[in-house]
């Protein structure tokens, strides 16, 4: 393969949210994304959240009205999760609990001995945090 054609990064994560104003309170209230920009599209009757994490571009937030259910798990085919790296994992979940977000109790990595636990966002899609 030509060197220039790999691919360089992740570039984003797309979530479909079923409630826009909860989803966008807890990715940015709660786990403190910031918003570079949001746009409200009538033709879809869609809002698209631009969401940056340490300034770079990492999840675009949608609505769309009546999106269908998808049951997700972490352990169901298709996309497990999306994980998070944080420095101190039980102040985060101190954090997550003042705020209503449950968390399974922290886990051991067995390859690389860190602690991770999971929670889940307004729609359920699992979330991990891994200390890093």
């Amino acid at each position: 393969m030509i060197q220039s054609m790999k691919i360089k990064n992740i570039h984003h994560i797309a979530i479909i949210c079923s409630d826009y104003d909860k989803s966008k309170k807890f990715y940015t209230e709660i786990l403190g994304l910031s918003i570079k920009q949001e746009v409200y599209r009538s033709e879809r009757d869609s809002y698209k959240l631009d969401l940056t994490l340490n300034g770079k571009y990492v999840i675009e937030l949608f609505s769309f009205p009546n999106p269908p259910k998808r049951p997700s798990f972490p352990e169901a085919a298709g996309l497990r999760h999306l994980a998070f790296g944080v420095t101190d994992i039980k102040e985060w979940i101190a954090h997550l609990l003042k705020h209503g977000v449950k968390c399974e109790p922290i886990r051991i990595d067995e390859f690389t001995n860190k602690k991770f636990t999971f929670m889940s966002d307004p729609d359920d899609l699992p979330i991990e945090l891994y200390q890093v």
